[in-house]
């Protein structure tokens, strides 16, 4: 059974939000809110909106994993040149 791309989507946001700095549990609650609030719409042209919002959304939250993990490793790589 395929599943309908906004259930892919949720399912990839759902991913993302894993590691989401307020937690887990509040991205999924929020995720969940703006999926029912939106359930009923039928224009397709607001459901293209709604679709590119999405991905704006994921493509947010992987810069944001980028940038932590970026940080990170410069932190541990220049931490110890900055002790002598």
């Amino acid at each position: 059974m395929k599943m309908a791309p906004s259930q892919k989507k949720k399912k990839n946001l759902l991913y993302l939000g894993r590691d989401y700095p307020k937690g887990a549990d509040y991205f999924k609650r929020r995720l969940n809110n703006i999926f029912l609030k939106n359930k009923d719409v039928k224009n397709p042209e607001k459901i293209k909106e709604l679709t590119v919002q999405g991905e704006f959304v994921m493509k947010e939250l992987e810069a944001l994993y980028f940038f932590r993990k970026y940080k990170a490793m410069k932190q541990r790589c220049y931490s110890d040149t900055n002790k002598n």
